[in-house]
């Protein structure tokens, strides 16, 4: 499995790595911009911070640490549905997440994501127990969540074609 490269890494192992998630069946491919993916994915991000405060309050951390990443995951998704990107491959959204906003959104928010879905992966698959702030979880997530739906009421036609190059451009380089 490949792993996302975040800010700290070059841009041409980032560039590399969106190559191949491009290259990929389920990676990256343009699509048609569509509202009702938007409303969607960002009604599975509200249903998501739901359960992630009915499992924190209930003390199950591994399910309120993945209903975080989730409620974080489903809200990039839901702008990227708005910029007409469908990606199947986790990796792959946030590395793109990353390419496309990396001058509008700060690095933390990247690393916050990449980190909440090795949280979430060291909860679900492993039994070492990592130690969870719950009240900082939710709170951190809510913001997250709050900071894209921002983004994507900013967006406008003339932003999303913009982005949209920013990919292609990326889709056509070579190798």
């Amino acid at each position: 499995m490949t792993s996302v490269i975040l800010c700290g890494d070059t841009m041409q192992d980032s560039r590399r790595h969106l190559t191949w998630c491009v290259k990929q069946s389920k990676g990256i491919k343009l699509v048609k911009p569509s509202g009702n993916l938007v409303t969607a994915y960002l009604q599975k991000s509200r249903n998501a911070l739901k359960s992630m405060e009915v499992n924190a309050n209930a003390g199950i951390i591994e399910w309120a640490v993945s209903a975080s990443y989730y409620a974080k995951y489903f809200s990039v998704y839901a702008l990227l549905s708005k910029i007409g990107v469908k990606c199947e491959i986790h990796d792959c959204t946030i590395a793109l997440f990353n390419y496309l906003f990396t001058d509008s959104v700060s690095p933390q928010v990247f690393q916050e994501i990449q980190q909440s879905k090795e949280d979430r992966i060291e909860t679900q698959y492993y039994t070492r127990e990592i130690k969870v702030n719950l009240e900082q979880l939710s709170n951190q997530t809510k913001n997250f969540v709050l900071e894209i739906e921002k983004i994507i009421d900013g967006l406008n036609s003339e932003s999303v074609a913009l982005l949209q190059n920013k990919l292609k451009k990326l889709m056509t380089t070579p190798k």
